[in-house]
């Protein structure tokens, strides 16, 4: 089949790629506009905007799906589309521009999570399984009939970032399957079912840390929203990132207190502790949470709020 792929981050690339090396024939990528990134604010091309460019396929770079881009993409003649976090919402007559629509491959155990940010959610919720789900794309969001599922546990230690980048490389080798399946006339999509959970992207706020909740709650939290948006707290009245932490259960503190006991940097929840691993200061650059505490003037208990 002739397909369009559209896709923007890096967790995208691992599908592409797996149908770059497809009997498929990728005409085309369609991706978000070149973004500004890094402190100098720099304009660089997506992810995907380098994998299609390096592979020798045309790119269309869009954030709004004008006229002229719906134009340029019927005329790519395509039998499927195939969609992967680009990060904007088709609508007709896009959605019925290839001839078998367009499948979308989603982070989740659809109904669960539907949204910007399932994994991210899923963590947060302290599941124990996700997976990747294959859907027709309809205009409602994420709703449309499922080609199938595949389930991945979830490593109580995992961030949210590492997986995400798990379920990047299963995914792609699932969604791989369905398209083949598709192009043969095997595939068969069905209803979801079951009582759809959301999961809206997540704000800078949402990656503050309430020291009075449980360890695990914290813990979840805290891996949710690694690395985007990103773990806070407050000491001193000054934003205090943890880049990198662990339970530690066999010890208990106040609330929000952080003290150095055994060599280890710990700080207190409602039940036990947290171990702080890697810590990044206001104005100050990534460092050990260790080397935080040697360069404080005092080695006495600290207080994050």
């Amino acid at each position: 089949m002739r397909l369009l792929f559209a896709g923007t981050p890096d967790v995208a690339v691992p599908s592409l790629q797996r149908l770059l090396r497809s009997e498929h024939e990728v005409v085309a990528v369609l991706t978000r506009e070149d973004a500004p990134l890094g402190r100098k604010r720099v304009l660089t091309p997506s992810p995907v905007a380098r994998a299609a460019e390096d592979a020798g396929i045309p790119v269309i770079k869009a954030n709004r799906l004008t006229d002229d881009v719906t134009a340029a993409i019927e005329n790519l003649d395509t039998d499927l589309g195939v969609i992967v976090a680009y990060g904007g919402l088709l609508r007709e007559p896009l959605l019925s521009t290839p001839r078998h629509g367009w499948i979308n491959l989603h982070f989740s155990l659809l109904p669960a999570w539907r949204g910007a940010a399932p994994v991210q959610q899923s963590v947060l919720a302290g599941d124990t399984i996700t997976g990747a789900s294959v859907f027709q794309l309809v205009r409602e969001l994420d709703a449309g009939d499922l080609f199938g599922v595949v389930e991945h546990p979830i490593d109580p230690d995992a961030t949210a970032g590492t997986l995400l980048a798990e379920l990047a490389e299963s995914g792609a080798g699932f969604l791989a399957g369905v398209v083949d399946d598709i192009g043969s006339g095997q595939a068969r999509a069905v209803p979801q079912t079951g009582t759809p959970t959301l999961a809206p992207k997540l704000r800078i706020e949402d990656g503050r840390l309430d020291w009075a909740a449980p360890a695990n709650e914290v813990y979840n939290r805290f891996r949710g929203v690694t690395p985007e948006p990103g773990a806070h707290t407050t000491i001193s009245g000054t934003r205090f990132k943890i880049l990198d932490a662990r339970l530690a259960p066999s010890v208990t503190l106040e609330a929000g207190m952080i003290d150095r006991l055994d060599g280890r940097i710990l700080i207190g929840t409602a039940t036990s502790a947290l171990e702080l691993l890697q810590v990044q200061p206001a104005g100050k650059p990534a460092m050990a949470a260790s080397d935080w505490w040697r360069g404080l003037s005092h080695d006495q208990p600290v207080r994050a709020e």
